[in-house]
C-alpha cells in the first residue's frame, strides 16, 4: 500500500525565464528580504547564447563561457517580479547590512554592488580582490557581535583537471555592520585552509569516501562520460551554535563552523571545518575536533552531495536545512536512465526540508517540490525567512531545459507556517 506525500510547496512562480532554453540556462538563485519588507531575487545567466546579452562578460577570457548576473525585485511578496539591475559576475547573493543592501559575487576575482536606496539605485561593480580565483553559490548569510559573516572560497591550486573542489579554501569574511563594504580593508579575512590540504585521501579508513578512486589533481572516468572529480568541498553555509549544551559550543561567541557540500562520489555526507576569531581581530580557519581528539571531516547530512542552504530560526531555536533528496545513488552509472545528469548521487529533481536542534540530527520536514522527472529539476535553491513563512528561490527545469543541471527557470516557492512543520 503506497502513500504520495504532498509537497509543501508545489504551486511555484516565475522569477526569471530564459528567452532562449537551449542556449540560455538559469544559475545560482539567491534571496534576500529588504528593509522595507520586498523581496530580492538574483541569479546568474550561463550558456552560449548569453553572449549575445548586453552586459555579458566572458568569464574565463576567450573561452566563449559568457555570463550575466541578474537581480529582480518583488514589491508584493513575490507574487511579481521586476528587474533591478544587471551586473557583471555570478554566484551572487544579496544580502542586507544596515541600511544598505549587497549582492557579492565573483568573476574570478570576488565582485560587489550595492545600493542605499533599497535597490533603484546601484554602485558600480568593485573588486574585493586583484588576480585571484574565486568560487561560491549563494549559500548563506550569518549576522553577529554587530558584524555579518559569509564564505566565499578561494581556489588555491590550478594544477587539477578539471572541476578544482580539492583545491578550494572555504574563507569566512567578516565586515562591521555599517561601513562601507564596498571596501576591500572593511572586510577581514580568515586564513586559507585548502581541502587537499587538510584532508589525506589515503587516511580516511572506514567511509565510503571517495565512492570511486580518484587522485587530488585529476578526475576519474566511470562510465563513458560519468567522470568523478578529485574529492572536495565547496558551496559554504556558516553555522553558529547557541546552545550551551553542545559539544561545538563557544561561550565567548567568536567561533563559526562551515557546513559545506561534501564532493565524495556518493551521497548523505557534509563537510565541516571552522573559523575562530582572536582577540587582535585575525580568523584561522582549521578542522574540529570531537571528545575522542579525533578531527573530524565529515558529518551526516540529508543531500550534502549538493549545494544545500542552512538558516537558523530564533524563534524555534532550530536549523533549517534546505537540500536536494537522493533516491537512487546506489544504481550503477553504466545503468542510469539518460535523462539522469552526471553520476548517481548527482541527482537534482527533488527539494527537501529538515530541521535540527544541533546540525547532525536532522528531523524531516517536508518534500518541498518534485519534478515530473529527472530532468525537471528543483535544485540549487536558497531560503529567507520572513515572518511566518520561508521564501525559496529554486534552480529549475519545467522540461524545456536542456538538461538537469543547465535549466530554464528561477522559481518562487512559498512555505507558508514552517515552523507548523516542526515536532
Amino acid at each position: 500500500m503506497g502513500f504520495k506525500v504532498q509537497p509543501l510547496a508545489e504551486n511555484y512562480i516565475k522569477i526569471f525565464e530564459s528567452p532562449d532554453p537551449k542556449n540560455i540556462y538559469c544559475y545560482s538563485p539567491g534571496i534576500a528580504v529588504l528593509n522595507n519588507g520586498q523581496l530580492i531575487a538574483t541569479l546568474d545567466l550561463g550558456g552560449p547564447g548569453v553572449q549575445n546579452i548586453s552586459g555579458s562578460v566572458d568569464r574565463e577570457g576567450k573561452k566563449g563561457r559568457y555570463v550575466l548576473g541578474k537581480a529582480l525585485i518583488s514589491m508584493d511578496k513575490g507574487k511579481n517580479w521586476n528587474p533591478c539591475t544587471d551586473f557583471p559576475f555570478y554566484h551572487a547573493r544579496p544580502f542586507i547590512a544596515g541600511k544598505s543592501l549587497y549582492i557579492i559575487g565573483h568573476l574570478g576575482d570576488l565582485t560587489i554592488i550595492r545600493s542605499d536606496d533599497d535597490g533603484k539605485t546601484w554602485t558600480n561593480p568593485i573588486k574585493l580582490t586583484e588576480g585571484e580565483e574565486w568560487h561560491q553559490a549563494p549559500s548563506n548569510v550569518h549576522y553577529a557581535n554587530g558584524n555579518v559573516y559569509l564564505v566565499m572560497e578561494k581556489v588555491c591550486y590550478n594544477d587539477v583537471d578539471g572541476w578544482p573542489v580539492s583545491a578550494m579554501a572555504p574563507v569566512l569574511i567578516r565586515g562591521k555592520i555599517g561601513d562601507d563594504l564596498t571596501k576591500k580593508e572593511n572586510w577581514t579575512f580568515a586564513s586559507e585552509l585548502v581541502f587537499r590540504d587538510a584532508v589525506k585521501q589515503e587516511q580516511i579508513e572506514y567511509l565510503p569516501i571517495p565512492f570511486y578512486k580518484t587522485s587530488p589533481k585529476k578526475r576519474s572516468e566511470v562510465f563513458n562520460e560519468r567522470g568523478c572529480a578529485p574529492i572536495g568541498w565547496l558551496e559554504t553555509n556558516v553555522v553558529q551554535f547557541v546552545d550551551t549544551k553542545h559539544y561545538f559550543y563557544d561561550p565567548t561567541g567568536h567561533t563559526f563552523h562551515m557546513w559545506m557540500r561534501a564532493h565524495t562520489g556518493g551521497t548523505g555526507f557534509a563537510a565541516i571545518a571552522k573559523a575562530i576569531e582572536n582577540d587582535d581581530g585575525t580568523i584561522i580557519t582549521m578542522l574540529e575536533e570531537v571528545p575522542s581528539s579525533k578531527k573530524i571531516v565529515y558529518v551526516p547530512c540529508p543531500g550534502g552531495q549538493m549545494k544545500f542552504h542552512i538558516l537558523y530560526d530564533e524563534i524555534t531555536k532550530l536549523y533549517w536545512l534546505l537540500s536536494s533528496q537522493a533516491t537512487d545513488s546506489m544504481t550503477r552509472a553504466d545503468l542510469l536512465p539518460p535523462d539522469r545528469f552526471d553520476l548517481p548521487n548527482n541527482e537534482r529533481h527533488r527539494l527537501q526540508l529538515h530541521f535540527s536542534k544541533n546540525c547532525i540530527d536532522w528531523c524531516f520536514a517536508g518534500i518541498v517540490d518534485i519534478g515530473y522527472s529527472f530532468k525537471h529539476s528543483r535544485h540549487y535553491a536558497s531560503m529567507i525567512i520572513d515572518g511566518q513563512d520561508l521564501y525559496i528561490a529554486s534552480r529549475t527545469g519545467d522540461g524545456f531545459n536542456k538538461s538537469a543541471h543547465d535549466t530554464n527557470l528561477i522559481t518562487l516557492h512559498v512555505v507558508n507556517g514552517f515552523r507548523d512543520l516542526v515536532y
